[in-house]
This record gives C-alpha cells, structure tokens and sequence, in this order.
C-alpha cells in the first residue's frame, strides 16, 4: 500500500472514529493471518501490556488464524497507532 493512500485511508478513519465514538473506548481489532506461529506472536507482541483481550480462532483448513482484539483507547490516534504497528507484520489482512 502506497503511504499517500494509507494517510488518506487512516485519516477518514480518524474521522470516522472521532464521530461515532466517544472516548476512552473499547475498540475491536480484527486481523487475518496466515498460521504462522512468529507472526501470531508478533501481533500479540504489539498488544502486550495494553489490557487487551485476545481471542484467536484457526480457519477450517488451519491455513489463517482470525484475531480478535478488544482493547481500551484513549482516542482515534492510539487505535490507529496499533493498525500501523500490526500492518508491519507481512500477510496480515486487517478487518
């Protein structure tokens, strides 16, 4: 993804955020991954000391893992901050 089209695309997040939400929030993360044990561990890494929960569930085949995080932030910022972390992670789909 080119970071033109990030920008735009986390800055209407951002927006979308601030108008539907009041915050501090809970906010649901959901990540696809292939089963990778590393890039699974690297996810929670990023959510690590944050008071998440995370759930994780393999596909039928076991090829991905579906990721669901719920965590509490304080604004659209921090949500964003942890898309960018987990879209460092190579093959992650987010939701």
């Amino acid at each position: 993804m080119n970071t033109e089209k990030s920008d735009e695309f986390y800055s209407r997040l951002r927006e979308q955020l601030q108008e539907s939400t009041s915050w501090p929030s809970n906010y649901l993360y959901k990540f696809i991954v292939p089963t990778d044990t590393e890039k699974i561990n690297r996810i929670h890494g990023i959510f690590d000391n944050t008071g998440a929960v995370i759930e994780s569930k393999k596909s039928k085949k076991g090829k991905y893992t579906s990721i669901s995080i719920t965590v509490n932030r304080k604004n659209p910022d921090e949500v964003i901050q942890k898309y960018k972390e987990v879209g460092d992670v190579e093959g992650v789909i987010s939701l």
